[in-house]
């Protein structure tokens, strides 16, 4: 501990620390026995939570990590036979090892979707075959929000893919790991983008806007037929997939603490880390404009940068600075801004940018 650097990046906001609202919470139910395994007063206050944030029809269910949120909710959603459309670049293809695979069994139908969005006509190119025994049958349609390339669906595009999904018998499953980002990007709750739109299951994070470890799966109408299936599911395959916590209490504390009180925490620290992308973005942007080595195809919709580098200048960057190569062909970097990302952070990084432009 001794030797401990303390440094500041960009690679992502899971490298930030934990939130102190969250670290005094774990304090207070630290204190005395509490039941284990969910039976617990946090983890029913949580779910009261749940209720007033996604509508009182639904059901929270508290677990480790995002990987394993999204797998245990797609798990309570399939049959075994049955597969997930998503598009090529969904964290549930690239980013978790192959848990949906491995641990679930999952098999994945993927599109090719620049943007990092799903559309109703990319999940009517994967409802094909249906009856056909040798094909896969979709089952469920999984989206991000916000998108693997930092972009945002509005409700309008939400509620179009929720009502093919419907159509075609799917469910919409939507991986929520910056659920807050987004929240504070459109400037809706969150039941107003999720359950008001017919998202069937969320993963909502917690980890990435200041919890140390602590995300849960949410069904929004855990009352209606197929909802009561998902909810009485759940407790089974959270357990079977290892994403049942025994002293539960300290996960669901950290969820209070974020999102108690119309999500005070979670939502001032979400808009913090998209008001510090954006100032990013227009660095980089007025940066661009007077250097033609550097380009921004995309607009900063949450809190994510996206630029174009030379390959010299990521190199150079990255001496100072951690961040991710998003695509090694067209030298595309990505740029995350956390909820403890400052000022003098975002100046920093656009000032090494200059610099190293000029070398």
């Amino acid at each position: 501990m001794s030797q401990r650097q303390i440094w500041r990046g960009f690679a992502s906001d899971n490298y930030a620390g934990v939130h102190p609202e969250v670290l005094k919470r774990l304090v207070v139910v630290n204190d005395g026995h509490e039941i284990a395994y969910g039976d617990d007063t946090v983890t029913y206050e949580f779910n009261q939570l749940v209720k007033k944030l996604f509508g009182s029809r639904a059901v929270g269910f508290p677990v480790f990590n995002g990987t394993g949120a999204n797998v245990v909710a797609l798990q309570a959603a399939l049959k075994r036979w049955e597969a997930v459309i998503c598009v090529e670049s969904a964290h549930i293809h690239v980013d978790e090892g192959g848990a949906p695979e491995k641990m679930g069994g999952i098999k994945l139908w993927t599109v090719s979707s620049p943007d990092g969005k799903l559309t109703p006509e990319m999940i009517d190119s994967q409802v094909f075959d249906m009856g056909f025994v040798h094909r896969a049958q979709p089952g469920v349609v999984s989206i991000t929000q916000t998108t693997e390339m930092g972009t945002l669906y509005t409700r309008k595009e939400i509620k179009a893919l929720a009502a093919r999904a419907h159509k075609h018998g799917l469910l919409l499953h939507m991986d929520g790991a910056r659920l807050s980002n987004a929240a504070a990007a459109l400037k809706l709750s969150f039941k107003a983008f999720t359950t008001d739109l017919g998202v069937d299951l969320v993963s909502l994070g917690g980890t990435k806007i200041g919890a140390l470890g602590a995300e849960a799966v949410i069904i929004t109408d855990s009352k209606s037929a197929r909802g009561k299936e998902l909810a009485n599911a759940m407790p089974y395959l959270r357990k079977t997939s290892m994403q049942l916590p025994s002293k539960m209490r300290f996960v669901s504390a950290q969820l209070v603490a974020l999102f108690e009180d119309d999500a005070r925490v979670a939502m001032y620290n979400a808009r913090h880390a998209n008001a510090m992308a954006q100032r990013l973005y227009e660095g980089v942007v007025a940066i661009a404009k007077r250097n033609k080595q550097v380009k921004i195809p995309n607009p900063t919709e949450a809190n994510a940068v996206f630029p174009i580098l030379p390959a010299k200048v990521t190199a150079r960057l990255q001496k100072q600075f951690k961040f991710y190569v998003w695509n090694q062909s067209t030298g595309q970097v990505r740029w995350m801004c956390a909820w403890d990302t400052t000022k003098q952070d975002v100046d920093g990084l656009l000032e090494a940018l200059k610099k190293a432009l000029t070398k």
